[in-house]
């Protein structure tokens, strides 16, 4: 099939930001609404009842002080009216949130791998002080990654000549490399650790003649909505990474014809 547009219909091709003004911000909405008390909480039952820190409530809490932000940002029907580094600042929140979590949700499937495949052969690596080691290392890379990562300029002018934030049509050439890695190492390698570590559990627990049938069950259940939960979360988005270099490059190719 041959498409055919104009001239004329591509130059004056624009974007249609309704999604965001009313999908995105009602779901920024629920998420602050439900996300701040629920990681107040998740926080104090950490330090009071277990003394330890909860890496991903802090990391979900710096992510939720952006929200207002962006929800200003899509109410304004996309138009940033703030200065460029805090465009930076909450892009910079945004991704280390995503990236964090899905760092730590790894370390948790290999922790639990570990106790059931493992209960006495690698206890020095569930020890606190690894712990320790393991979720600074995961900061202090997502942080060096997003340093890296946000070098360029990410506020710009749209056809209608408003500022926006993190969003360039057509993508610029430094982004295709940044959407790859994203893709494959910050998505597609999790995945794979976290699918093979609770599978090894899934055999683990399938063999083991002491644990009950409808534990067994509830151990499925609970493998099985990690799973979902994690590519209900982060595939939308990393999905669209993969195929928006694709789709940059078509309306670039028509734009030149």
């Amino acid at each position: 099939m041959v498409l055919n547009m104009s001239e004329e219909e591509v130059t004056n091709c624009t974007i249609n930001h309704k999604v965001h003004q009313y999908v995105f911000s009602s779901v920024y909405i629920l998420v602050l609404t439900v996300g701040i008390p629920s990681n107040i909480y998740s926080l104090y039952h950490a330090a009071v009842q277990l003394k330890q820190k909860n890496e991903l409530g802090v990391s979900d809490l710096l992510y939720l002080a952006s929200l207002p932000l962006w929800l200003q940002y899509f109410f304004q029907d996309d138009d940033w009216s703030h200065r460029e580094w805090l465009c930076q600042l909450c892009g910079f929140l945004l991704y280390e949130n995503i990236y964090i979590s899905i760092g730590f949700l790894c370390c948790i499937s290999l922790d639990r791998y570990l106790a059931v495949v493992y209960p006495l052969r690698f206890t020095s690596l569930r020890s606190m002080s690894t712990a320790w080691l393991v979720s600074s290392f995961i900061w202090l890379k997502e942080i060096a990654v997003g340093v890296v990562f946000f070098r360029h300029k990410e506020l710009s002018k749209d056809i209608k000549n408003q500022s926006v934030c993190f969003e360039h049509y057509p993508m610029q050439p430094w982004e295709y490399p940044i959407n790859y890695y994203r893709f494959t190492i910050g998505f597609m390698f999790p995945l794979a650790i976290l699918s093979i570590s609770y599978l090894c559990v899934l055999r683990a627990v399938g063999r083991s003649a002491g644990t009950q049938p409808d534990q067994k069950t509830r151990i499925r259940q609970l493998v099985g909505s990690t799973i979902l939960i994690f590519l209900v979360c982060f595939s939308p988005y990393h999905v669209f990474c993969w195929y928006a270099p694709c789709w940059s490059e078509t309306a670039t190719s028509y734009r030149n014809i």
